[in-house]
């Protein structure tokens, strides 16, 4: 691996720190020698190998846990194009694994806050609501909250375990495009711990609006993901 001198040391040592991960020299979920002993091994003080592993920890790579260590990350399982709009059971059985799911809650309520907004709706009206945990090879995966404009679904609607986009196509509402939001929280006391996370993993916040073939807001959803499960990229494209 060849720097230029005046190549910054800690960016050196964040370039061999990533070289022995491909190489898996370091396995992930591997645990990191002591700030002494590794600093030792990279020949380099302590300060730089702090402001290495910093930038590595902002980029994901590696994870401290407080009063354990510092660990390579966990590669997720599942990697998307956000601009995908995807099934979530799909994903999982195009990895080759199982899905499965437990609903915490399904039935009618009183719509309130941000979905009376997104879905155009009435103050008084009420949203079809589904909770449920995922899972894939029931390890899970994501907590999903799903709610549904009342006035669109016949009375006699019921959800099963299906995916939500295959329940509302059987009656006629195909979604066709969706608009998202993405973000991270650190931890959320209730979800977390239905999700079987620790207090050092993010969860992935994914909300969309998803509209069907007539323009019309048909589905709002929020969905927390174990980031260490899954992880999302979008494609880019330069306009010329």
């Amino acid at each position: 691996m060849n720097f230029d001198y005046r190549t910054p040391r800690y960016l050196m040592v964040i370039e061999q720190i990533k070289e022995r991960i491909k190489k898996e020299e370091l396995q992930p979920g591997e645990r990191l020698p002591s700030e002494t002993e590794f600093s030792k091994q990279l020949g380099v003080s302590r300060s730089t190998l702090r402001e290495a592993l910093r930038i590595l920890e902002e980029e994901n790579i590696i994870i401290r846990k407080h009063g354990i260590g510092t660990f390579v990350n966990q590669k997720p399982v599942f990697n998307k194009g956000i601009e995908e709009l995807f099934s979530i059971t799909d994903i999982i059985k195009r990895e080759g694994k199982i899905p499965s799911t437990k609903i915490y809650f399904t039935g009618y309520v009183q719509a309130h806050g941000n979905e009376i907004h997104k879905l155009n709706l009435q103050k008084e009206e009420q949203v079809f609501l589904v909770k449920r945990v995922r899972f894939a090879d029931n390890i899970p995966l994501v907590y999903c909250i799903d709610k549904i404009p009342a006035h669109l679904l016949p009375k006699e609607y019921t959800f099963q375990q299906e995916s939500i986009l295959d329940s509302l196509e059987k009656i006629g509402i195909i979604i066709t495009y969706a608009e998202a939001e993405i973000k991270t929280i650190s931890y959320h006391q209730k979800i977390s711990k239905i999700m079987e996370c620790d207090k050092d993993t993010p969860l992935l916040i994914l909300k969309q609006i998803h509209y069907d073939q007539h323009n019309r807001p048909v589905l709002y959803s929020i969905n927390y993901f174990r980031s260490d499960q899954i992880s999302f990229h979008v494609l880019r494209k330069r306009m010329l």
